[in-house]
């Protein structure tokens, strides 16, 4: 996956070359100074195991850190095994379930084989976390906390959201940033790579390698990723992501139906597209001269060739088009997310569904649509007029009353 590792020597072009489409750096010229150090930076990013797939939003940072080894620089991968247990609260409205051991070594394990779809093995440091952090005494615990301050830590807009709102926040949770932080102490590191919902955590390693007499790391965030939903965060929880690991046409399938407005994100952060095309499509996009749905297709090819080979995306593009023309599918099909009301916990009754779209008028005509094989999802006639769903599992489906009335669930 990407280009072939061909280190340059450190000059204008690395500079834009790794500063591009980042949110944050953090300080400001950080980046040059370290180039100019004239040696390969050890640039780190820390992933908890909580969930099995490696995201596209994970992959946007994934594929920042093989930037780096690209120009001849040391990945260094932390897998959070420890962290994951203690819950990283960033980004969070409610406290997070504890994770085992067990669970957390599981998804560890899966998750490592996807991130070598985007890591080289050359230039790459996989570390665990436990390794430190699992041995660490009290009064190693106690002089980290020394370092830092609970209106500190109340700055996070999170922590201040919810200290405002009368939500719980355990002590535990304030000790997160100071493990995360602590990591970079133990790996020694140059740069830290993250999401803008990591920017504090990124901050405290610098300030405990201050604290540990180490030259501070530059802190570089790239932008969240929004997800199938368009609103939300890229998120295993939610339902709304697209897997790197994904069989092909589900992955193209799933990015078929991102909305309109996140078709330029999607190929500035998920694809190697120049980012003058890039500028060219968001041009084309706004004026109206290029069409959504070309563009989209576009950017979903490209996605499922960079994790499955050229030429993928182009053949399950085709079978694609096939199968919307055997279920009667147009391309452009309107979206509607699931509401809440609806749904009983995780699952949605169908009558309950079909009133929601707005196809029927009434459970009672909902389930005469069924029993007369008028109700299609995904192209499969539904026969149960009494059918429960996951919604989770409904999102991204289409959901058909009839010839001509469709809605793309998200």
């Amino acid at each position: 996956m990407g280009d072939p590792a061909r280190p340059v020597t450190p000059g204008p072009e690395q500079l834009a070359a790794l500063a591009a489409d980042a949110a944050d750096i953090v300080p400001e010229d950080a980046l040059r100074d370290k180039l100019e150090l004239g040696r390969p930076l050890r640039v780190k990013l820390g992933l908890d195991p909580t969930a099995p797939a490696v995201t596209l939003g994970w992959a946007v940072v994934l594929r920042k850190l093989r930037r780096f080894q690209d120009l001849g620089h040391v990945a260094v991968l932390i897998v959070g095994d420890y962290t994951a247990r203690v819950g990283d609260p960033s980004g969070r409205s409610e406290m997070r379930r504890q994770l085992s051991k067990e669970e957390v070594d599981g998804y560890a394990d899966r998750l490592l084989i996807q991130f070598r779809k985007v890591l080289s093995e050359e230039r790459l440091e996989i570390r665990r976390n436990s390794e430190w952090l699992e041995h660490m005494r009290m009064d190693d615990v106690l002089a980290l906390t020394a370092s830092t301050t609970v209106a500190q830590m109340l700055q996070r807009d999170d922590f201040a959201q919810r200290h405002a709102a009368g939500a719980p926040i355990s002590l535990m949770e304030f000790v997160y940033p100071l493990l995360q932080g602590y990591d970079s102490v133990a790996v020694r590191a140059d740069v830290e790579l993250g999401g803008t919902d990591q920017l504090f955590n990124l901050l405290v390693g610098r300030q405990l390698q201050r604290d540990h007499d180490q030259d501070p790391q530059l802190a570089l965030t790239m932008p969240l990723l929004e997800g199938l939903d368009g609103v939300q965060k890229m998120s295993q929880s939610l339902g709304n992501y697209v897997g790197i690991d994904e069989p092909a046409e589900e992955q193209f399938g799933k990015l078929m139906s991102i909305p309109d407005h996140l078709i330029v994100k999607y190929l500035r952060l998920c694809t190697s597209t120049p980012a003058d095309e890039v500028d060219e499509v968001e041009r084309g996009l706004a004026d109206g001269s290029l069409h959504p749905n070309d563009q989209k297709r576009r950017m979903a090819r490209l996605i499922v060739d960079l994790y499955h080979g050229e030429g993928v995306g182009a053949r399950v593009e085709s079978r694609f088009d096939l199968l919307h023309k055997e279920r009667g599918l147009p391309d452009d099909v309107p979206e509607l997310a699931i509401p809440h009301d609806a749904q009983r916990g995780s699952r949605i009754w169908l009558p309950k569904l079909l009133v929601a779209t707005g196809f029927v008028e009434s459970n009672a005509e909902a389930r005469r649509a069924v029993q007369g094989g008028g109700v299609r999802l995904d192209g499969v006639v539904l026969d149960d007029p009494q059918a429960e769903f996951e919604v989770d599992a409904l999102r991204g489906k289409i959901l058909a009353v009839g010839r001509r009335r469709f809605v793309r669930l998200v």
